[in-house]
C-alpha cells in the first residue's frame, strides 16, 4: 500500500528557490515543462524531478560526492527508478479518483482535509505556532498541507473502491491456509538447555597400558555418572573432567533449538524429550564422544491447534485478498506509463543529482 498511497509528508525536503532556478531545462520532446524543470506527465497529472528526487536526495547526494559517476548510476538506478514507480502511481490514483468522484466531491474534501488540520493541531496541543513551524520543517504551508490531505483522503477512498467484495472465507479455505501456513506463523520453536561433561577418549592420557582410551573413557564416565548420583556436585566434575568447549563454564550450554544440534550432540536433544528437569543420564557414546548430561530445561516445539488460531487465520485470509487486489491496481496505474519515458526520466534524476552534489 505503500507505493499508492501518497508518501508521508515529513519525508520530502524543500529546495530553494535558488537551487530551482539553477536546474536547466531539459529538452525532451512530448514531456511537459514543470515549475521545478523537467517533467513526466502521466494521466493528466505531472510529476516533477523535486518530486522524484527530493525524498531522497540527501542520502544519495553523500553517495554521490564519495564515488565516480558510472558507480553512482548503478547505485542510484534502482532508487530513483523505485521513487518514480511510487509517484507515477499516485499521480494515475489520483487522477482515476478524481474522475471517479466528479467535481462534487470538493465540499466533502474541503471538510474532511479541515478535520485533518485540526486533527494535526491537537498532536501540538493546540498550539498553531508549532504546528505551523512543523510544517515549515516539513517544507509545507497550510495550503500544501491541505492539497496533500485531500489527495490522501480521496485516493483512499478509491483503493477501498477497488478492494474484493466481502466474500465469504469458506472453512476448507482456512484450514488449507493453516495447513500450509503453520510452521511460518502458528508454531513456537522449543529450546533446551543442559550441562554436559563431554569426555573425549583420544584426549584422555593413557595411564593403563592394558586398557584402551576408550575403555579408559567409559570405566571414568561410570565412575562420574556414580558420584553425581552420590550427590557430588555436576558442575564441578564438569569443570574439572569434561573436554567440551564449555567445561570452563561447568558444563552449561546456552538454549538451543532442539532441532540445530547436529551430530553428535543431537542425540542429547532426543534424549531430552524423556527426561525430567535436573535428571542426568549417560554415560551415552557418540561418534568420539562419551556424554552425561544434565537436563537444565527443555520446551519441545508447539503448533496452535487450527480452532484456536482460527480466527487471525481467516484474518489473513482477508489481508492477502486485499494486498493482491492492491498489487493488481498498481500494476495496471504503472503500465499506463510509457517505459521509456520512465527511463530518460530515471536518467536525467541521476545526472541531476550527481551533478547537484558535486558543483
Amino acid at each position: 500500500m505503500a507505493v499508492l498511497l501518497l508518501g508521508g509528508c515529513g519525508e520530502k525536503p524543500k529546495y530553494t528557490d535558488e537551487q530551482l532556478a539553477t536546474m536547466p531545462l531539459a529538452k525532451r520532446d512530448g514531456l511537459p515543462e514543470a515549475s521545478g524543470g523537467f517533467a513526466l506527465a502521466v494521466g493528466g497529472e505531472t510529476v516533477t524531478v523535486e518530486d522524484v528526487i527530493g525524498p531522497v536526495f540527501g542520502r544519495l547526494a553523500q553517495v554521490a560526492q564519495k564515488t565516480d559517476f558510472e558507480r553512482f548510476r548503478q547505485l542510484a538506478e534502482p532508487v530513483i527508478e523505485q521513487q518514480l514507480v511510487s509517484r507515477i502511481s499516485d499521480a494515475l490514483l489520483y487522477s482515476k479518483a478524481r474522475k471517479e468522484a466528479g467535481e462534487q466531491i470538493d465540499d466533502e474534501l474541503d471538510r474532511a482535509a479541515a478535520a485533518e488540520v485540526r486533527r494535526f493541531v491537537m498532536d501540538f496541543g493546540g498550539d498553531y505556532a508549532k504546528a505551523d513551524e512543523a510544517l515549515k520543517q516539513m517544507g509545507m504551508d497550510w495550503g500544501k498541507f491541505e492539497q496533500y490531505q485531500k489527495r490522501r483522503i480521496l485516493s483512499q477512498s478509491y483503493i477501498a473502491q477497488q478492494m474484493p467484495k466481502d466474500e465469504p472465507v469458506t472453512y476448507s479455505e482456512m484450514q488449507a491456509a493453516y495447513n500450509a501456513t503453520k510452521e511460518q506463523y502458528y508454531s513456537t520453536p522449543g529450546s533446551l538447555q543442559f550441562r554436559l561433561i563431554d569426555i573425549e577418549p583420544e584426549k584422555l592420557t593413557n595411564n593403563d597400558p592394558n586398557k584402551s582410551r576408550v575403555q579408559q573413557a567409559s570405566e571414568l564416565a561410570e565412575q562420574l555418572v556414580k558420584r553425581i548420583n552420590s550427590g557430588e556436585d555436576f558442575e564441578r566434575l564438569a569443570g574439572e573432567y569434561s573436554h567440551g568447549h564449555r567445561a570452563s563454564a561447568g558444563g552449561l550450554w546456552r538454549k538451543v533449538a532442539p532441532e540445530s544440534l547436529a551430530a553428535p550432540y543431537d542425540i542429547l536433544a532426543k534424549r531430552a524429550q524423556t527426561m525430567k528437569t535436573g535428571e542426568v543420564t549417560g554415560p551415552i557414546e557418540a561418534e568420539g564422544h562419551i556424554f552425561i548430561m544434565q537436563l537444565v530445561e527443555y520446551q519441545p516445539k508447539s503448533v496452535e491447534s487450527f480452532e484456536k488460531v482460527q480466527s487471525q487465520v481467516k484474518a489473513r485470509i482477508t489481508f492477502e485478498r486485499m494486498r493482491a487486489a492492491i498489487d493488481k491496481l498498481n500494476a495496471e496505474l504503472v503500465q499506463q506509463a510509457s517505459a521509456a519515458e520512465k527511463a530518460r526520466f530515471v536518467d536525467f534524476c541521476v545526472r541531476e543529482i550527481y551533478r547537484m552534489a558535486n558543483r
